[in-house]
């Protein structure tokens, strides 16, 4: 195997709850998808893309991307931590989107912006990585801290 393989293999246990929700999500966010046009539900198209590429793709790469480049394993605490703020996070985003509530959604958008901090103080440190890794993940972590006050400024707007 790959460095990398033998790296998140041995990790595992901290890549697991990012990979198993973020699992759950893309397929919620693909169900959303193929329902959407039948039921004629307006917010649709924002949930799955949403569903897919905020608590899916980028939860996965976050969660994992941490425990392949960290020195260190991230601590169990530090896991639940990140999963639970990023979820919660999630949840008032989508759940404040769909009831027109734009407190709730700036709520779940503080929640995000605080996992996102966690998730760079969880790499700090970097151990045996491409060089280029680190770069790569704090650059995601910069979009989508950039995007949370956009999205805010839009829920705002729009209600």
């Amino acid at each position: 195997m790959t460095p990398t393989v033998d790296r998140v293999a041995g990790r595992w246990s901290a890549v697991r709850p990012f990979a198993a929700v973020a699992g759950l999500a893309i397929v919620g966010g693909g169900i959303v998808a193929a329902v959407t046009r039948p039921t004629g539900f307006g917010n649709g198209s924002w949930l799955a893309a949403y569903l897919v590429l905020v608590v899916g793709v980028a939860q996965a790469l976050l969660g994992g991307g941490q425990a392949v480049m960290a020195e260190r394993p991230p601590a169990a605490s530090t896991v639940r931590a990140e999963l639970v703020t990023w979820n919660l996070g999630a949840a008032a985003v989508v759940v404040g989107t769909l009831v027109t509530a734009p407190v709730l959604t700036t709520l779940g958008g503080v929640a995000t912006a605080v996992a996102l901090v966690l998730f760079l103080l969880g790499v700090r440190r970097v151990g045996a990585s491409p060089a280029w890794l680190p770069f790569v993940y704090r650059a995601l972590v910069a979009v989508v801290l950039v995007s949370v006050p956009i999205g805010l400024v839009l829920a705002w707007v729009r209600h």
